[in-house]
C-alpha cells in the first residue's frame, strides 16, 4: 500500500482536544521536553516530521544523525535520524498546567484522560516516540512494548491501554539495562486488532510515522498470515 500524501492542518489551540493535538502531545511525552519558553519533540521518521510541524507551526526544525543504544542491551548501538522540532512562548507553562506534562525536569501528573475521545490518535503518538515493534521468530508472534525514563509516563501509558475497546493487556513494569522503565503487551493480546486500532484512518489525517506504521504492519502479517488491508 503506498503512504498517504494527507496532511493535517495546523490546530487553532494546540491544548484542545483534537485527534491531531492527541497526537502531538502523545509525541512530546514520549521523545519531548518542555523548558518554562520551549516545547520540543522529536522524531525519527520525516513524514512524521512533516505532520508535527503542520499540526505546531514549529519555529524551529533541526535534522541529525543520533547513535542511540538499544533499551534492552545497552551493547547494541543504532545510528537513526532523528528530526527535532521546537515551539516556542507560553505553550510549555500551559501545557505543564494543563497536562501534567513535566516541566525542566520537574515531576510530571501526565493527565492525558484530557484526550479520552482520541485514544488512538494519543496512544500512537506514545507508541512511535517511545514504543518497539518486533516479530520474534521463535514464537511467530508481534512484540510491542513501550520503553521511558520515566516509570509515571509508562503506568500512564498502561491506563489508556487498559481504557482501549482492544484486547491489549499489558505485562508490569519492568527496569531495562541502561536504567529506564519498559512493558510490552502480554502474552496473548490481539497484537492485530490493537495494530487496525491504534492505526485507524491515519491515512485519512496524515497523524503517522510511515516507517513504524509499515513495520507493525509487516509484523501482523507475518504473524497471522492475512494481509492487514488499510492499517
Amino acid at each position: 500500500m503506498s503512504e498517504s500524501d494527507a496532511r493535517p492542518a495546523p490546530a487553532d489551540d494546540l491544548l484542545a482536544a483534537t485527534p491531531a493535538t492527541a497526537y502531538f502531545w502523545g509525541r512530546v511525552a514520549g521523545d519531548g521536553d518542555l523548558s518554562t519558553e520551549c516545547v520540543t519533540v522529536r522524531a525519527g521518521d520525516e513524514r512524521a516530521a512533516d505532520a508535527l510541524a503542520a499540526v505546531a507551526g514549529a519555529d524551529s526544525r533541526n535534522h541529525d544523525v543520533q547513535a542511540r543504544e538499544s533499551a534492552h542491551d545497552a551493547s547494541v548501538v543504532r545510528y537513526e535520524d532523528e528530526h527535532e522540532l521546537q515551539v516556542f512562548g507560553a505553550l510549555a507553562r500551559r501545557a505543564g498546567a494543563a497536562l501534567g506534562l513535566p516541566v525542566d525536569g520537574q515531576p510530571g501528573g501526565y493527565r492525558l484522560d484530557a484526550f479520552a475521545d482520541h485514544r488512538p490518535q494519543l496512544v500512537r503518538g506514545l507508541l512511535e516516540s517511545c514504543g518497539t515493534v518486533c516479530f520474534r521468530e521463535s514464537a511467530g508472534e508481534v512484540g510491542v512494548s513501550f520503553v521511558h525514563d520515566d516509570a509515571r509516563l509508562l503506568e500512564t501509558v498502561r491506563t489508556q491501554l487498559r481504557a482501549a475497546p482492544v484486547d491489549a493487556p499489558t505485562d508490569e513494569l519492568s527496569e531495562t539495562s541502561s536504567g529506564g522503565h519498559w512493558f510490552g503487551l502480554a502474552d496473548g493480546a490481539d497484537a492485530a486488532a490493537f495494530a487496525e486500532w491504534v492505526y485507524a484512518d491515519s491515512d485519512a489525517t496524515g497523524l503517522y510515522a510511515a516507517d513504524r506504521r509499515r513495520k507493525l504492519r509487516r509484523s501482523v502479517e507475518r504473524a497471522t498470515g492475512r494481509e492487514v488491508g488499510t492499517l
